[in-house]
């Protein structure tokens, strides 16, 4: 009997009830990753797993993640195993220390099963450029259409049935969107509310943890677990700790949700269309008011440049470090540490990475950061503020997180740069830019291929979104997706 294709919730009331053990999980997980056809994994770790398991025997009733198999995003410390974030230049780094997050699933004895795949770097959105290859989609058998990135390795493992819960991280939309054509809840705190200490940095003023999970319940005890100040991140949130589960089913009655209409406007497959009406329908059933509002067209215009500068002149400096002395390889045959820097970067990283790192220097340059770096960090400031007026009046902003069901490897939405702005693939940054809360899950399937839906909240409003969300599951009826329940 296979039992991973259910909820932490529920595999925790059949671990207390003793119906199923640690090590029966594990074994399943880690068998399951070895037979996994959407190369989702980075490392397998069978033996750790199976000896953790081992030790696992009684059962822990009031610690949810007790026996819990996971996976956990390749760019995230983990001690004494391979951590490559998907780079040729990591691809043989063995961290010395646990990422935060890690450390506290450890500490309640969650079982960590591998290391997933993501976009080089968590760079990209596509999941085409990690250094073993392409992730594929679970849904998509013939390996056509695109899982996301750059969490696609933990979307991958989620939806494939192999692990309820993944580790992730977001800068633009890579746990949210993935989620999206994984069928998953994809969640993404307020800034600052999961510690970032052992996540390799990418954009820091835009990174976040987060996770993915099967269910909006999974998601809120998640949360509880993972968050919290910590003195080795001097950006986690010095606010107390909430019990994110509490109230959740209390309901949406004389809530306000406001749904942005040039957002919507660009959004124009039928069936995400139809999807979401109807559970505009069920929330204003639900009691809840849900408004469509005009929004500056030129500042949703600016989101992905905005991005774009600004994500690449933080990678370009906070990944000066990867230079073949610090970290990296040495490729031999160099005779000053300038020839070291070129061999290794030149070597160690994929055509995307210096793609990005080309327009971060671009954009730092002195000559170059008033009209490009400064102009994007004043547009990012309009759009937050803008944002923020919104939540003024209304409790969260709702609407599609993708504008196709499916994006194709050949002819979709890729990584090069466009002149098409693309705002209904880009909103989601809206997020990162304001360090606002923000979910994804599941409100439809076109032909067994699930989407979602997103709602984001105000900056450590947290509670209440994951309340409006839990009522939109109800809505929805769409918990608790894998491909084992919605194709076979």
């Amino acid at each position: 009997m296979s039992y991973l294709d259910k909820n932490i919730v529920e595999l925790h009331n059949l671990l207390v009830e003793k119906k199923v053990t640690p090590l029966m999980l594990a074994t399943e997980a880690i068998e399951k990753a070895k037979k996994d056809p959407n190369n989702a994994f980075e490392t397998i770790l069978e033996k750790e797993a199976l000896e953790f398991a081992k030790t696992l025997v009684e059962p822990e009733k009031d610690n949810l993640f007790w026996g819990i198999p996971y996976v956990a995003k390749d760019n995230f410390s983990t001690k004494d195993i391979l951590t490559t974030a998907s780079s040729n230049i990591l691809k043989d780094y063995v961290p010395v220390f646990d990422a935060t997050v890690i450390k506290k699933l450890k500490e309640a004895k969650a079982v960590l099963i591998g290391k997933t795949t993501l976009d080089e770097l968590a760079m990209g959105g596509t999941g085409t450029t990690g250094h073993l290859g392409t992730t594929y989609n679970p849904y998509d058998p013939e390996h056509k259409y695109m899982v996301g990135g750059s969490s696609c390795g933990s979307a991958a493992a989620v939806a494939g049935g192999i692990v309820p819960f993944a580790l992730g991280s977001d800068t633009g939309d890579s746990i949210r969107k993935p989620a999206s054509y994984a069928g998953l809840v994809g969640y993404k705190p307020t800034w600052g509310k999961i510690s970032r200490y052992g996540l390799f940095p990418f954009a820091p003023s835009l990174d976040h943890v987060g996770f993915f999970t099967r269910s909006v319940l999974d998601a809120a005890y998640s949360l509880n677990l993972l968050q919290g100040k910590d003195y080795n991140d001097s950006t986690s949130s010095f606010l107390p700790n909430e019990d994110n589960t509490e109230d959740i089913d209390k309901g949406i009655e004389g809530m306000k949700i406001a749904v942005l209409k040039p957002i919507i406007n660009s959004v124009h497959e039928k069936v995400i269309l139809d999807a979401f009406d109807k559970t505009v329908e069920g929330l204003r059933k639900a009691g809840a008011i849900v408004d469509y509002i005009d929004f500056d067209e030129d500042l949703l215009n600016a989101i992905y440049p905005t991005y774009m500068v600004i994500s690449c002149a933080e990678a370009t400096s906070n990944n000066a470090n990867l230079d073949g002395i610090k970290f990296g390889p040495r490729i031999g045959g160099e005779n000053t540490y300038q020839e070291v820097m070129m061999k290794a970067r030149t070597a160690g990283f994929s055509e995307l990475i210096k793609r990005r790192f080309v327009i971060g220097s671009y954009s730092l340059f002195k000559d170059n950061q008033k009209y490009l770096f400064l102009r994007a960090q004043k547009a990012r400031h309009m759009i937050v503020r803008k944002i923020n007026e919104v939540f003024e009046t209304y409790d969260a902003i709702y609407l599609p997180c993708v504008a196709k069901v499916r994006n194709p490897f050949e002819g979709g939405y890729s990584d090069k740069l466009s002149s098409t702005y693309l705002v209904a693939e880009n909103h989601l940054a809206i997020g990162n830019f304001g360090g606002l809360p923000s979910i994804s899950l599941p409100i439809g399937l076109d032909n067994k291929f699930p989407f979602d839906s997103n709602l984001t909240a105000k900056a450590h409003e947290d509670k209440k979104l994951l309340r409006i969300a839990y009522a939109l599951e109800k809505i929805t009826s769409l918990k608790d997706l894998s491909v084992e329940k919605v194709v076979k």
